[in-house]
């Protein structure tokens, strides 16, 4: 049974209708056409997930800004390498990211939601196409017509979406050898502005920094390793995709940018030559400054000195020891909340008993006026 199958069957809807919405002004069985239905899907899968795009942002603006703290945190437990240190190390990098509401994970989940979709559509190309063209059968929406069209549809030469590099002739590997460079510079080039321009320079430092900066040259190359054996109309939708986010993330970082990036720099002189040509004042953006506390250690439990004598004769280990002041500070905070909670009710009953006094007196001297 095909997992994919469901979504296989919605990527194969979604392009029938664009190719007949298309197929109004352009000729159907040009293979632009069918090109263009693809470029219609990828914008319609990019429309949904804008929310998640946007918890993406949300997230890595997080990020940069707990990054002094999650310094301060390595910097605590630094050269400690028991498993103590380490949970505690964990648990409190773990507190920061909640108190921040940053989440790691949810910068791919854009990608991981895409990820069906995209071997969908790669299936529908390299295998149900072919196999609804050759068999003339349907397959949901696509009947066997608009398979053979889409089949056969000519992009250029004698290059159709089904087509790719390793599997067409010289103007097949042409259109999508220029597929390809154009993907990995647009990646490129989006990775660069959100590392270089819309990141504050204390992000730009640190083992994170050096990831997303490895990142920004690593993820370009995977086009390369895995695009010669794509079709070319899987190639479109990620092209378009790629497009699709170097402009989404333009317009983000241009409205809302990284406080302390030089994006937000830009923005401020921006507004305040807007300000300038209006003849009023120019506003001041200097963030007030912040003082970022280092997280205090815990502090020693004082172990009482243990002899002969008050352990009846026998000397206890480190271990003991530190059990038995464990204990002896929870019995004195239990005494503690006992006193508070003994102090409260008494000031409860009197409280009462005075309310209850002045009551019985007003009583008495409304009765004396009555009479």
């Amino acid at each position: 049974m095909n997992i994919l199958y469901p979504i296989e069957w919605a990527v194969a809807w979604i392009m029938v209708r664009f190719h007949d919405l298309l197929s109004f002004f352009m000729d159907p069985h040009s293979g632009w056409t069918w090109l263009l239905s693809i470029v219609g899907l990828t914008a319609v899968v990019r429309t949904l997930i804008i929310p998640l795009f946007v918890k993406q942002i949300r997230s890595s603006r997080a990020m940069q800004t707990v990054s002094p703290q999650l310094q301060a945190v390595q910097k605590k437990y630094k050269g400690k390498t028991d498993q103590e240190s380490r949970q505690k190390m964990a648990e409190e990098t773990m507190a920061i990211y909640k108190e921040a509401g940053a989440s790691p994970l949810s910068s791919c989940l854009p990608i991981l939601l895409q990820m069906p979709i995209f071997f969908a559509l790669f299936r529908v190309l390299f295998y149900k196409l072919p196999e609804a063209a050759d068999q003339n059968v349907a397959f949901g929406p696509l009947t066997a017509e608009l398979a053979d069209s889409a089949h056969d549809a000519i992009l250029i030469g004698t290059t159709t979406i089904s087509h790719s590099f390793l599997g067409g002739d010289i103007s097949a590997k042409i259109v999508a050898g220029i597929i390809i460079a154009l993907m990995c510079f647009i990646t490129f080039i989006t990775q660069k502005e959100l590392t270089m321009r819309n990141m504050p320079p204390a992000a730009l430092e640190g083992p994170m920094a050096s990831t997303q900066k490895m990142m920004m040259y690593m993820l370009p190359f995977i086009y390369v390793i895995t695009g010669p054996g794509m079709p070319i109309g899987v190639l479109m939708y990620w092209f378009t995709t790629s497009v699709w986010t170097l402009v989404q993330q333009w317009i983000v970082i241009r409205s809302t940018p990284t406080p302390g990036s030089a994006a937000e720099t830009a923005r401020h002189e921006r507004i305040n030559a807007k300000r300038a040509r209006k003849g009023l004042e120019p506003l001041d953006f200097t963030p007030k400054k912040q003082v970022v506390k280092e997280p205090e250690e815990d502090a020693p439990i004082r172990v009482q000195p243990t002899g002969k004598k008050r352990s009846g004769g026998k000397k206890l280990s480190d271990e003991e020891r530190l059990a038995l002041a464990r204990e002896a500070r929870a019995k004195a905070a239990e005494e503690r909340r006992a006193k508070a909670e003994d102090a409260r009710r008494n000031s409860d009953s009197e409280f009462l008993s005075g309310d209850s006094n002045a009551l019985g007196k007003n009583r008495k001297n409304t009765k004396k006026r009555g009479k």
